[in-house]
């Protein structure tokens, strides 16, 4: 679909959703059951109560890392494309017209363009008809005085043209390259320079009306933080945590410097401290399965694509207040809209269903990058989210080499697949080999990946496979 097609496919959307409305309306005693069919009559969104605040919020979320920009896909793939606001407009205009009130965007999103867009296209709107979530997302040292953080935050609210925020994150707590300075690097940005006790002071004037975290990285700051909840020295709202059906369990044993949702959840739930989700596909990983996944899941309900498992399974859990997606296109926007129009949560079955699954892709072994682009730019050219991505898409596609099946036809196949598929999708310039081990990148990753190792993985992976020789 091209700008032209999307805009005039959106306006069409917005034009007809008086008419859906009123057809869910007359057929409101049916069975909603969630089905992705073409002629499936949205109904209403599925809300949830924030008890602190007593906002209404939709249960779907709207992230806005992922705008569209004028040159096609996103900031990621074209980073000196300007953001499409009119395709933006258009996105948020049917979000809102079908119960999405929450946008979550931040500093650090789309080349520092994303609350400017967000701002944009949602003054378009009262503004009681929308929460606003951003954060501070104040990363590099030449940020973490007083005047610079409370500067970002002011620019914030001008940038989203607003004189509040409703939902005010400190932005991936727990950062840090190693574990030993993670708590010096959170002093650092939150405590030395008393930015968190003026947001507090914000938050009594009401120009913050939630105040919360997202969590990244070391638990010891995570527990620190709900220590401080326990006892009164700072309350939080909300706090944003990454939970899908392979972190559920898994998130550890991926990477040690992970920590399993079951056990964030529960850290909140029992406090009654409302979660926000992230990456509740992965990074999309989620959503691109290998084949014996998929077909374990259609024949389950062929009525859920990959996606909407994963979506259920992220706002079943109650304490769930919103589940964030960053949505590019308006098909993947339509599709989320209908998984929770309304949610039809997991029952106990589907649950240890998606639990088992989890465990299956865990096997895999693949790379757990979720494409958040913190790592980027390398000083050295490489695109570090797109290598990650074609070889966990190799994974998932069955093109990856098994070295032990050297001389099978199977292996000939895949090589020839993996090196050709590699050299379309990774420029040459932009591919593992030239990964130097810098360790740049690694303070920045939220997931802990070793970036050099992996890097050293697939280099010597692709060295071996142009090395061996094949006969016909």
């Amino acid at each position: 679909m091209n700008r032209r097609e999307f805009i005039k496919h959106s306006a069409a959307a917005i034009a007809a959703t008086s008419v859906v409305l009123t057809a869910c309306k007359k057929s409101a005693g049916a069975d909603s059951s969630n089905v992705l069919s073409s002629d499936r009559k949205v109904a209403k969104m599925t809300q949830r109560l924030n008890p602190n605040s007593g906002d209404k919020v939709s249960l779907l979320g709207y992230g806005m890392m992922r705008l569209p920009v004028e040159a096609g896909g996103t900031a990621r793939e074209n980073p000196d494309s300007p953001i499409d606001q009119e395709a933006v407009n258009a996105l948020v205009d049917y979000a809102i017209a079908h119960g999405v009130n929450y946008f979550d965007t931040s500093p650090a999103y789309c080349q520092g363009m994303s609350e400017t867009s967000t701002g944009i296209a949602l003054a378009r709107h009262p503004r009681k008809s929308y929460y606003i979530a951003t954060k501070l997302s104040n990363f590099s040292p030449d940020t973490w005085s007083f005047e610079e953080s409370a500067a970002m935050f002011e620019r914030s609210l001008q940038y989203l043209k607003t004189d509040y925020i409703d939902y005010l994150l400190l932005h991936a707590i727990g950062g840090g390259s190693r574990e030993k300075d993670s708590l010096e690097t959170f002093n650092a940005r939150y405590m030395d320079n008393g930015i968190l006790d003026w947001l507090v002071k914000q938050k009594q004037k009401g120009r913050i009306r939630n105040l919360g975290f997202s969590y990244h990285g070391d638990i010891k700051i995570f527990d620190m933080l709900l220590k401080w909840h326990d006892e009164g020295r700072y309350h939080w709202d909300f706090v944003q945590i990454e939970l899908n059906y392979l972190d559920w369990k898994y998130a550890d044993e991926i990477n040690p410097r992970n920590t399993d949702a079951i056990y964030l959840y529960e850290q909140l739930h029992k406090r009654g401290i409302p979660a926000v989700i992230m990456e509740p596909l992965l990074g999309g990983r989620l959503a691109h399965q290998p084949d014996n996944i998929v077909r374990q899941m259609q024949r389950r309900n062929p009525d859920y694509t990959p996606a909407a498992w994963a979506f259920r399974f992220a706002g079943t859990p109650e304490d769930v207040l919103c589940v964030l997606s960053g949505m590019t296109y308006m098909e993947h926007l339509q599709e989320n809209v209908i998984t929770y129009s309304p949610l039809k949560p997991l029952n106990d079955d589907e649950w240890d269903f998606l639990l088992r699954l989890a465990h299956d892709i865990y096997e895999l072994k693949a790379i757990p990058c979720t494409a958040c682009n913190y790592c980027m730019p390398c000083p050295y050219g490489l695109n570090i989210p797109q290598i990650f991505s074609y070889y966990n898409g190799a994974i998932a596609d069955g093109i990856l080499p098994d070295m032990d099946a050297q001389g099978t036809k199977e292996f000939v196949r895949q090589r020839r697949a993996f090196l050709v598929g590699y050299d379309r999708k990774v420029p040459a310039l932009r591919q593992a080999e030239h990964c130097i081990g810098c360790d740049h990148c690694i303070p920045h990753c939220p997931q802990r990946i070793n970036i050099p190792q992996e890097m050293q993985h697939i280099e010597q992976l692709v060295d071996m496979l142009k090395q061996t020789v094949v006969r016909s």
